[in-house]
C-alpha cells in the first residue's frame, strides 16, 4: 500500500516540497513535448546530466570529440595536470548551486560524476567557441569544422532546454583558460549563434548585459536575452496584456493593412503604425522550430519569466495558417 502522508508531523514539516529558487534547467513538460518530442531531445551531443550516457551511438562518438577538445585545451598550459585539477576544484566548489539549477531527477545523482560531466562539457563549449572565432586553434581534421552536418547537429543540440549547463559554471571554467584579459564568453557565444534567428548581424554587446545587470542562466537564456536587449527600453519593460486573437496574413492583407519588412535587429521588434505592420525578417532554417519550441518551454517553466518569445511564436502561428499566408510574408522578405 502506498503511503499518501508522512508518518509524522515532523516528517511532513521536514520535507523539501519546493523547487530551489535558482532552478532554470527543466525537462520539457509532456503537454509541450507531445507535439514534437524530437524538438527537445539531443541528436548527437549530450550536454549536462539529463541525457548523459544515452544509448545513442552518435553520442558515443561525439563524447570522444569532447574529450579531444578538453585535452587540447589543457595541453596549451605549461602544467596541464595542475590545470585539470583547478577545473575540477572550481566546479566542485559550486556543485551544490549547480545541482539546484536542474529541476527534475538526475539519474544516478553521483556527485563526483556530476562534477566530471560539467567539467568536460563546460570546457568543450569554451574550446568550441574559441575555435569558431580563431581558426588557428582548429585542428585541420577537426570533425566539427570540417563536416557541416556535425556542426548543424551541434548547434541544434546546444540550444535545447534539457541540454544546458549553468552559465555560472561555464563562465568559471572559461576564466581559467582565458587567452587574453578582454576575451569575453558572452561575445564568443553571441558570435557562434550569430545567425540563428536572422540574417541580420546581432547588435548586442557584452556591456549591455552588464549595464542591465542581467544574470544569465545558460546558453538558451543568453539567446533569449539577446533578442530582448535589441528592443527599445519601453518595450523591454512592457507588461504583458494577455492573449489577443489575431487574424491570418491573408485576412489582414484583404483588410487593407500593408506588411513591411522591419529593419530591427530583433525578430521580436514588431510595430504597427498608420496601417503598416512592420515585422523583422525571420530566417527559416533547420534550427528555427527547435529554438522557438525550447524558448517557449523555458518561458513556461521558469518562474517569473514573461512569455515574450511565446507571444511572438503565437502571433506568427496566427499569421501563417496556409501556404498563401506564407507567400504574402515571403514576398515582403519577412520569412525567408
Amino acid at each position: 500500500m502506498v503511503r499518501l502522508l508522512p508518518s509524522s508531523y515532523e516528517n511532513l514539516m521536514g520535507y523539501e516540497l519546493s523547487l530551489p529558487s535558482n532552478s532554470s534547467i527543466f525537462q520539457t513538460p509532456k503537454i509541450l513535448s507531445r507535439h514534437n518530442e524530437a524538438a527537445y531531445k539531443p541528436n548527437a551531443f549530450s550536454i549536462g546530466p539529463f541525457h548523459y550516457g544515452g544509448a545513442n551511438k552518435q553520442m558515443e562518438a561525439t563524447q570522444k570529440i569532447k574529450l579531444k577538445y578538453f585535452r587540447d585545451l589543457l595541453s596549451r598550459s605549461k602544467d596541464p595536470e595542475e590545470l585539470y585539477s583547478r577545473h575540477t576544484a572550481t566546479v566542485r566548489s559550486v556543485q551544490r548551486q549547480a545541482w539546484d539549477c536542474y529541476a527534475g531527477p538526475i539519474e544516478g545523482r553521483v556527485e563526483e560524476k556530476f562534477v566530471e560531466i560539467l567539467v568536460l562539457d563546460g570546457c568543450f563549449i569554451s574550446e568550441l567557441f574559441r575555435r569558431d572565432a580563431k581558426n588557428k586553434l582548429r585542428d585541420p581534421n577537426d570533425p566539427i569544422f570540417s563536416m557541416s552536418y556535425l556542426q548543424e547537429y551541434l548547434i541544434r543540440d546546444l540550444i535545447l532546454l534539457e541540454n544546458q549547463i549553468p552559465w555560472m559554471v561555464l563562465e568559471r571554467l572559461f576564466s581559467l583558460t582565458k587567452l587574453s584579459p578582454d576575451e569575453s564568453l558572452i561575445q564568443l557565444a553571441l558570435e557562434f549563434f550569430g545567425n540563428i534567428f536572422s540574417s541580420n548581424e546581432p547588435s548586442v554587446t557584452p556591456n549591455q548585459f552588464q549595464e542591465r545587470n542581467i544574470e544569465i542562466k545558460h546558453i538558451l537564456d543568453l539567446l533569449r536575452h539577446s533578442l530582448l536587449l535589441q528592443l527599445s527600453p519601453d518595450k523591454f519593460n512592457e507588461e504583458p496584456t494577455g492573449w489577443e486573437p489575431f487574424p491570418c496574413a491573408t485576412k489582414i492583407n484583404e483588410a487593407g493593412i500593408t506588411f513591411k519588412k522591419g529593419e530591427a535587429g530583433s525578430i521580436l521588434d514588431i510595430n504597427f503604425k498608420n496601417g503598416v505592420l512592420e515585422i523583422p525578417p525571420l530566417l527559416i532554417q533547420e534550427t528555427s522550430e527547435t529554438i522557438l519550441r525550447n524558448l517557449i518551454s523555458f518561458e513556461q517553466c521558469c518562474p517569473n519569466y514573461q512569455p515574450i518569445v511565446t507571444s511572438y511564436a503565437k502571433l506568427m502561428d496566427n499569421l501563417i495558417e496556409t501556404g498563401k499566408d506564407f507567400e504574402i510574408l515571403s514576398e515582403k522578405n519577412i520569412c525567408k
